[in-house]
């Protein structure tokens, strides 16, 4: 049967808007180490169930796919999904192609709320480039290391105030957010759009959901394996705890944003080799599992800058990718040095 969300192999699996997308969801929250190996028993039984007929692939695109290769999810949600295509024509990369890790971190109170949802912002372009893997669109290599980002702050360009080219405001308080959505819901109403003024869509790189009670983060590419989408928040969740200095002036931190949209990790490595050794310091016995991690992504480069460079030594484009897939199936980082699927 059809269904647009299922209980699965302990997780919840869930299509998204476009149709070759799958999402995995926790059925809980937990700590990093129960989130992957729930996630990755989820992911295994998916396989078996496919009886293998599938390749999956994780990153922030599929960089193979054209535009006419997929399409809407057509069970399910259809009103959503017209009101957006009626607004902002779906038939674009920003739309149908792509994937991201999103992060829920839980809050207790208004002040720990901002707080964090102040800090997540000014971090946000060092996220960016740390996590950056989606450097090839349509089989060709682009112009950013993070082309997903590239497409997504462009694809509801008719109402800016939606994404806000993915930084948000700095917020002094709850009131602050609760006005930017409202201010959001009136132009959607002005193009007769009011079915979408719901908070999921304020396209920001970070959003409240007041219904869960988190700071959701938008703007981080899905990365090759579960291993390394849980290094990633192990990274962000130790870097909450330091006390930082961090810009907060709009015009640099936009600035800072592009050069890691487009060049990754070396764009600002300097500045990322200091926030992970204040992460170190700060980070749970669980988070110093995953560090190493991000500390080689920022000695090798992100996800997307491994690629480019293998694609430009090899100039061959599908054993990149099925070593991707393999390292999803096996819950591999992939590393400069890796070699194929064991």
């Amino acid at each position: 049967r059809v269904e647009n969300e299922i209980s699965f192999g302990g997780i919840r699996l869930s299509k998204e808007l476009q149709k070759h997308v799958l999402e995995l969801i926790p059925a809980s929250p937990g700590g990093l180490i129960q989130l992957e190996e729930n996630l990755f028993r989820g992911l295994q039984e998916l396989y078996r169930a496919t009886g293998n007929e599938y390749q999956f692939l994780g990153l922030g695109m599929h960089p193979l796919l054209t535009l006419d290769q997929t399409t809407c999810w057509d069970h399910d949600e259809q009103d959503y999904y017209q009101a957006y295509d009626r607004l902002f024509d779906i038939k674009q990369h920003g739309w149908l192609n792509i994937q991201a890790l999103q992060i829920n971190i839980p809050y207790g109170n208004e002040r720990e709320l901002v707080g964090m949802f102040n800090k997540i912002r000014s971090l946000m372009p060092y996220l960016v480039a740390v996590s950056a893997s989606s450097p090839i669109v349509e089989g060709r290599l682009s112009p950013y290391m993070d082309a997903r980002l590239a497409y997504y702050r462009e694809n509801q360009s008719r109402i800016p105030l939606i994404c806000r080219g993915i930084i948000p405001e700095r917020l002094e308080g709850i009131r602050d957010y609760v006005q930017i959505n409202r201010n959001i819901y009136r132009e959607l109403k002005e193009q007769n759009a009011q079915i979408l003024c719901h908070e999921w869509v304020n396209s920001r790189g970070e959003i409240v959901r007041f219904t869960r009670r988190c700071l959701e983060i938008k703007a981080i590419d899905e990365q090759e394996c579960l291993r390394s989408d849980m290094a990633v928040c192990a990274f962000i969740m130790a870097l909450l705890r330091s006390d930082l200095e961090l810009e907060e002036d709009d015009g640099h931190l936009y600035s800072m944003l592009e050069e890691g949209i487009a060049g990754g990790v070396a764009a600002m490595r300097p500045e990322l080799e200091r926030l992970y050794v204040r992460a170190e310091r700060n980070a749970s016995r669980e988070e110093l599992i995953y560090l190493p991690l991000i500390r080689e992504r920022i000695e090798q480069g992100s996800l997307a800058e491994l690629m480019a460079q293998r694609l430009k030594e090899e100039r061959e484009i599908l054993p990149i990718f099925s070593q991707m897939a393999c390292c999803l199936k096996e819950n591999r980082p992939y590393l400069a040095e890796a070699e194929g699927c064991g």
